[in-house]
């Protein structure tokens, strides 16, 4: 993200669930009125996910709340989105993708130059193991920098 980027959202859950292998940004075909609720703030990240369907890239599950006076404009919350990318990405994407174990994650949600953009993310889930060994890591590191403040 550079300098004139604006992050809406983020999902914190997906760096406990997943390893990233790469990050990628697309865009996304939004109506009028899911841009100025995504303006809000009103958009949740948290189960939603990346799939080909036709050839094309999709966003699953990410929930868009309905613009409070967008009247008979609004669209359905939950419906499917259609991401941007160039041609080269998304048939890397698709070859990479249908490795065993590997998913599309979108990470955050946030404006570019007025434009709507996501950071994606192929993903692979991590075991119960290896979630217990990164929250062991973090709390050691957490444990060593706040001995280092107390002796200096």
């Amino acid at each position: 993200m550079t300098s004139q980027s604006k992050t809406i959202a983020t999902n914190r859950k997906a760096r406990h669930d997943y390893f990233f292998e790469e990050t990628y940004e697309c865009g996304l075909v939004l109506a009028g009125t899911e841009v100025k609720s995504l303006r809000q703030g009103k958009v949740s990240l948290k189960e939603s996910y990346a799939d080909f369907k036709d050839g094309e890239l999709f966003i699953y599950q990410m929930n868009i709340s309905p613009y409070e006076k967008g009247n008979i404009f609004n669209k359905d919350p939950l419906r499917p989105r259609k991401l941007l990318m160039h041609k080269k990405e998304l048939r890397r994407l698709f070859g990479l993708k249908g490795r065993e174990g590997y998913t599309l994650i979108p990470v955050s949600l946030y404006f570019k130059n007025g434009r709507v953009k996501c950071e994606l993310a192929l993903a692979k889930g991590k075991k119960l193991y290896d979630k217990r060994h990164s929250i062991a890591e973090r709390d050691a590191k957490r444990r060593m920098e706040r001995k280092l403040r107390e002796h200096y």
